[in-house]
């Protein structure tokens, strides 16, 4: 162990005592490391907002129905442009169909004018929906209530503001049993929507929620609805789906050989498709980190080569005086992995300090995963390891005496 300390403490005065050339043969090292700390901790707090933010979308225990799915190829996308609009017959019939259906929900939605008085906003999304849109976490009201499924039903002039268009129409006021106009008509706030936040640098706050039967007056019967769907249980969620696809597809007389011409999905499906995404931006950063590596490495490799070549006389004279081979190649291999893992821990930090300066530009909250510190300092040491055995050999090898013949 004491040969080990020394051997390391040497390492780190021949580091210090040579900065700009350790930092130069370490760059690769530093790239690499600072590669994998940077995108690790990046796409850990992007799954964790693009999770929050689909759930808080589409639901935890819920799935959506719509007339366009997830198309991945040109006929496919060819195809889901004959797709006939959902109904609310359709919604009707997943409920009869599927006894592990709990509530289906009927939402169009649309951008209008939303406006209090003298302040008006110009592009506002426009949500109406049916009674069971209580049954659903999506929807909540911080302040007052939401509309009833009495008001629902019966299409009263009743809304529920999300946090940013109530905080922009009414300022300080209390917005509650207020008259707004939405696309020109008069309704009463009823309540305010808890705030949700942005997404991408934009708000998913500036919406209103309104009776669907009062929608459809203001944007015309045949809107394009969709369906959300709450089984009995979050466990028969894949269950209530296949009901779901079943109870479609013979309410639109499709045969057994035809296609699904209908789109359903869960939050888990969406998420699904976001990770086969990041393993994409993995596989290229696995590309980028190998490159680096292997440029490191040689780099590393070639110092080391010529380290040994200035220290030949001080090798020569160890070896004379009782140095083995194997102490030789432990100080010539230590001040390699140090070396190497000195540019790791100097990319890490680099890494670290690149994604908190990408997440204070962005939403994004990056976190450092410990196992990718662990693997970045790990990687170089490894590197240090492989590339420096050359050189230790080379050193071991020498003969004592021509060693000491060396000017």
């Amino acid at each position: 162990m004491s040969h080990l300390i020394e051997a390391a403490t040497l390492a780190l005065q021949a580091i210090w005592a040579n900065k700009l050339r350790s930092f130069m043969t370490v760059l690769g090292n530093i790239v690499a490391v600072a590669s994998i700390v940077t995108v690790v901790s990046l796409i850990q707090g992007m799954d964790a907002y693009v999770s929050d933010t689909i759930v808080s979308g589409v639901g935890a225990n819920a799935f959506t129905v719509q007339r366009v799915g997830i198309t991945t190829t040109d006929e496919e996308i060819e195809r889901a442009r004959n797709n006939p609009l959902i109904t609310l017959r359709e919604g009707q019939a997943i409920r009869r169909f599927s006894p592990l259906v709990a509530a289906v929900m009927a939402q169009a939605q649309s951008r209008g004018e939303v406006a209090y008085r003298t302040t008006s906003l110009d592009s506002v999304m426009i949500q109406g929906v049916t009674r069971d849109y209580g049954e659903f976490s999506v929807f909540d009201a911080a302040r007052g209530r939401m509309p009833s499924p009495a008001e629902v039903e019966s299409g009263r002039p009743v809304a529920l503001l999300g946090f940013d268009a109530a905080e922009r129409l009414f300022g300080g006021a209390d917005p509650l049993d207020k008259l707004v106009r939405i696309a020109g008509r008069h309704f009463r706030v009823v309540g305010v929507s808890a705030k949700k936040g942005g997404l991408m640098g934009a708000s998913q706050d500036e919406f209103a929620v309104i009776p669907l039967i009062a929608y459809e007056k203001l944007f015309g019967a045949r809107s394009q609805l969709s369906l959300m769907v709450r089984p009995r249980d979050p466990t028969l969620l894949a269950a209530a789906m296949d009901d779901a696809t079943v109870a479609l597809r013979v309410a639109r007389g499709l045969k057994p050989k035809d296609p699904d011409n209908f789109g359903i999905f869960s939050s888990n499906t969406i998420v699904g498709l976001y990770e086969q995404a990041t393993n994409g931006i993995f596989a290229v950063l696995i590309g980028v980190v190998a490159l680096s590596l292997l440029v490191g490495g040689i780099v590393i490799m070639n110092i080391m080569l010529m380290v040994v070549s200035e220290r030949t006389r001080e090798i020569g004279l160890r070896k004379a005086l009782g140095a083995r081979r194997k102490d030789i190649m432990a100080q010539v291999l230590t001040e390699s992995v140090v070396l190497s893992t000195f540019g790791g821990i100097v990319g890490i930090i680099l890494g670290y300090l690149a994604a908190r300066a990408m997440s204070a530009l962005s939403p994004i909250t990056a976190s450092l995963e410990p196992w990718s510190v662990v693997l970045g300092i790990g990687i170089a040491a490894g590197v240090g390891l492989f590339f420096g055995a050359y050189p230790a050999s080379r050193a071991a090898a020498m003969d004592p005496i021509e060693a000491l013949r060396k000017d």
